[in-house]
């Protein structure tokens, strides 16, 4: 059975500027959350730092979590509103059907393969080395799209192979009285990029820097495979999944917006 959960965290802790700085560390302290270890089940995570006196970190995991150690360490013990919220997601699941709408909300980590990146990471400078000394072909590495333009393309070319599509949005009509002279009220798709980032860090100390490009889009979906759309809820969308890019929420439209209420 799979749960979502949403914990609080608290940016003026010791504790939460340690897992705000690092998806590495977030990633470890995520993983400690669950009783069976290692850990062996596929696990989402989302960090949501919209206000500079809160963020939130999601998670989806295929088993019930304890998330004591989060709040004891970064969150907000004691307090109202600091507990973290633990869902069972199978009702969600349910509702997906073929035909209906929700708002969606994913950060991911918009890649494209390419054989050899002008710009190499660290990581990638070396296997195109290695590869150079023993004659071997080097594999295709991953170059991020920087843009807001490339970013926004590589998530409309995936969504339908995740089963769903995004609908155009509808400009707001003009005011009674006023003509529109045919225009067309169609303002392009219903997704918008609400926040990108640059995150850079190490695994370890003495090891190489990892560089993420990510972006987080808000919208609205339409379903058209509620299976495949199922598979992508529960295993994201992505590259970098273990890094906090991925994870896909829906929430219910408001009445008015979805056909299904």
């Amino acid at each position: 059975m799979p749960y979502l959960s949403k914990i609080p965290l608290n940016p003026r802790r010791r504790g939460a500027v340690s897992l705000l700085s690092s998806p590495h560390r977030t990633h470890a302290a995520v993983l400690s959350g669950l009783a069976v270890q290692p850990v062996t089940e596929r696990v989402l995570w989302r960090l949501d730092n919209n206000t500079p006196h809160r963020a939130d970190i999601l998670v989806l995991t295929e088993s019930r979590p304890s998330w004591a150690h989060l709040v004891d360490d970064a969150g907000w013990p004691g307090a109202d509103g600091g507990a973290p919220l633990i869902a069972d997601y199978t009702p969600l699941l349910e509702r997906i059907v073929r035909g209906r709408e929700f708002g969606f909300r994913l950060t991911a980590n918009p890649v494209q393969n390419v054989a050899r990146p002008s710009r190499p990471s660290e990581q990638q400078a070396t296997r195109l080395k290695e590869g150079a000394d023993d004659g071997s072909r080097p594999r295709g590495s991953r170059v991020a799209h920087r843009t807001a333009a490339q970013q926004l393309g590589w998530l409309l070319k995936r969504c339908e192979r995740h089963g769903f599509t995004i609908p155009d949005a509808t400009a707001t009509p003009p005011a009674p009285g006023l003509h529109t002279d045919g225009q067309d009220l169609s303002a392009g798709p219903a997704v918008t990029i609400v926040s990108r980032d640059t995150l850079r860090f190490r695994k370890r100390s003495d090891g190489p820097r990892v560089t993420l490009s990510t972006a987080t889009f808000e919208g609205r979906l339409r379903v058209t495979d509620p299976d495949t759309l199922r598979t992508a809820l529960l295993g994201g969308i992505g590259p970098a999944k273990g890094y906090g890019q991925g994870l896909l929420t829906l929430a219910p439209l408001r009445t008015g917006e979805d056909g299904h209420g």
